[in-house]
């Protein structure tokens, strides 16, 4: 895949996931606003390719289809700051823009996961007060991690298969 290609291929993966069909979108349009935004920012330019991509390889990691989401709800979100910055009143940008809106308004959820985890990553472990709450609740999250979803599944297959 070529660096010309990653815009379109991210942006066609966050429409699937989203629910968007073939026909509710128009590929061929989103590609001609696409290769406009480029040339706004100028993505010829000789540092585009150093260090390979920066958004299509973070999706690698995620395989899930509700994973997926989390991190595409994300990326979602960063488009939209980026076109924040930018001259809204040229079409391109503005379709574009409309696109992204529709696709983090179908799954707000996922904002809010990422947030969680965000939340997650800036609570300070060293804080006395922190580590109180933590270890009031490090059972209950042992527990969240012991016990798996499926086990009541798995406890009414088992009765269905004994025909006393």
């Amino acid at each position: 895949m070529t660096c010309q290609t990653y815009n379109l291929f991210v942006l066609s993966v966050i429409m699937i996931y989203y629910g968007h069909t073939a026909s509710s979108l128009n590929l061929v349009q989103l590609q001609d606003d696409i290769d406009k935004l480029k040339a706004d920012f100028n993505s010829s330019h000789s540092d585009v390719a150093d260090g390979g991509p920066i958004i299509v390889e973070k999706l690698k990691n995620w395989t899930e289809r509700n994973e997926k989401r989390i991190i595409l709800s994300q990326i979602v979100s960063m488009y939209l700051e980026m076109l924040e910055n930018t001259d809204k009143s040229k079409p391109h940008i503005k379709h574009i823009s409309e696109e992204l809106y529709t696709l983090k308004n179908n799954l707000p959820d996922g904002v809010k996961k990422v947030k969680d985890i965000m939340d997650l990553a800036k609570l300070r472990m060293n804080d006395l007060r922190i580590q109180r709450k933590a270890a009031n609740e490090l059972f209950s999250v042992l527990q969240k991690l012991v016990d798996p979803p499926s086990s009541k599944r798995k406890r009414s297959q088992s009765q269905r298969r004994c025909s006393c």
